[in-house]
């Protein structure tokens, strides 16, 4: 299994602050689409991104995005499952408004509660979590590792805990 990680539209040092977060948690190989070079809500781009990491299409692929990655990342994992691929995760980090639809887990993590309820209207996911108190929008992805809030686990029933903490609970269950 392997994570790809599909940025916003901001500096890389952004992006590598917050995989040198998530380091520790994570067992599995890694990619990073390159935004300097790929359009990170332009599906298309993404997929063809893919298709030149010469990734099997029998691996199952966690998608990590935020920001705009979202708008490109969920189209990506659409088309990538479409033409034969895997997806056994979608992370939705700031996907403000984005739809999120697709036959794997999807999960949505939001700044603060507005957010995360509004883009609920559009697919909350599996597990949702959102920052309380509230976070600017480019701090929930420098520095996950500070960020508290709310992990949703249904309807009405929640628990309180670190970004970290809820990204490690679904990463370590893409060890399968």
């Amino acid at each position: 299994m392997s994570i790809i990680i599909i940025p916003g539209i901001h500096s890389p040092q952004l992006s590598d602050r917050f995989v040198n977060s998530i380091q520790n948690i994570i067992k599995q190989n890694y990619l990073i689409l390159p935004t300097e070079k790929y359009q990170p809500y332009f599906p298309i781009s993404i997929y063809q991104w893919l298709n030149q990491q010469q990734l099997s299409k029998t691996e199952a692929l966690t998608f990590i995005s935020f920001s705009a990655g979202v708008v490109g990342g969920i189209g990506a994992a659409l088309a990538w499952q479409s033409q034969g691929g895997k997806v056994h995760s979608f992370i939705a980090i700031d996907g403000w408004g984005m739809p999120l639809i697709g036959s794997f887990p999807l999960y949505r993590v939001s700044h603060d509660y507005f957010t995360h309820w509004s883009s609920g209207i559009f697919g909350a996911g599996e597990l949702g979590f959102y920052a309380d108190p509230a976070v600017e929008h480019l701090d929930i992805w420098r520095s996950p590792e500070l960020c508290w809030g709310w992990q949703i686990i249904s309807h009405g029933l929640q628990t309180r805990c670190l970004l970290i903490d809820y990204l490690r609970n679904i990463l370590g269950s893409d060890n399968s």
